[in-house]
């Protein structure tokens, strides 16, 4: 893909929408994009997010709040290790090998080679986050951290259980919450000490078929 074939405004939307998807692990609401890029209004935006599906840049879902998904053009990019599988649903056990079955490609806006020695990507099973654009089958791309803020998609390891699971994660006290995308699925609630996070989702690399 030429980034040539956009016009500035859709160039600044997709910085945008990149930026945004990599800092919160989800994508922003048009609304989101109107008010912080001052553009006139939401059906502007639409009409932009419009010509860039249609150039291959994103994906939209008008079923899902936030349904804007970012696609990775085949053999462009770096890759990073394929480390599993991970659970959205209930937990399952941590895989038992370490050393990544495969590798993954990744777009070249998550940054040099060397910055990507902090990102790792797991395969998705179950479908608690499908609001959130993650199904099973999906490939989710992960920045390896040990702490994550209220909302954030993260990869998370019940400590006792030795399971793993993808959730939203919210500290409420001497107890987590970790929130399914799915308004047919519970949340898990568990020990605050029993909650090792493991990663922050900042890209999804869709299931195709």
């Amino acid at each position: 893909m030429d980034n040539h074939s956009l016009s500035q405004r859709q160039e600044r939307i997709l910085d945008y929408i990149k930026n945004f998807v990599q800092r919160e692990g989800y994508p922003p609401a048009i609304r989101q994009i109107q008010e912080d890029l001052k553009i006139s209004s939401t059906s502007v935006v639409a009409y932009n997010l419009r010509a860039l599906e249609q150039k291959g840049y994103i994906r939209r879902s008008n079923k899902i709040s936030r349904g804007i998904e970012l696609l990775v053009e085949e053999g462009q990019g770096y890759s990073v290790p394929l480390l599993g599988a991970i659970a959205a649903g209930q937990p399952i056990p941590v895989p038992g090998e370490s050393i990544p079955e495969e590798t993954i490609d990744v777009p070249q806006e998550f940054g040099p080679p060397e910055r990507l020695k902090e990102i790792y990507a797991l395969r998705v099973k179950g479908h608690s986050m499908i609001d959130a654009l993650v199904d099973d089958g999906d490939v989710v791309l992960l920045h390896y951290q040990p702490t994550a803020e209220n909302g954030q998609m993260v990869a998370v390891r019940l400590r006792d259980e030795n399971e793993v699971t993808l959730k939203r994660i919210y500290w409420e006290g001497q107890q987590v919450r970790l929130q399914p995308a799915n308004v047919t699925m519970s949340p898990i609630y568990v020990r605050a000490d029993n909650v090792e996070v493991q990663g922050r989702v900042v890209g999804v690399i869709r299931r195709l078929i």
